[in-house]
């Protein structure tokens, strides 16, 4: 069974250092206000990007530790739908 996690970034909380979007291309990018953007996620109503994955932790986790504000988490989702909080 393959893992599911999602991905939360914080968005406001950014300060556009841009160092997620170094280690994890495939997942980051930077946006034209200079904050990074998780490619693919979607708009919470909380303000938060939201992306669940069932591939490439590794980057992503890479993502979230090298962010200096701690604004990328990540949760693990078990078979049940409950959300493990990792980062």
């Amino acid at each position: 069974m393959v893992k599911k996690f999602k991905v939360v970034h914080i968005r406001e909380d950014c300060i556009g250092c841009g160092a997620c979007a170094s280690v994890c291309p495939e997942y980051w990018d930077m946006d034209s206000e200079g904050k990074s953007k998780l490619k693919g996620g979607v708009k919470s109503d909380g303000g938060e990007t939201l992306g669940p994955i069932e591939e490439n932790f590794d980057c992503n986790n890479e993502a979230a530790e090298s962010c200096p504000v701690n604004c990328i988490h990540i949760f693990e989702i078990d078979s049940s739908n409950n959300e493990n909080k990792l980062i």
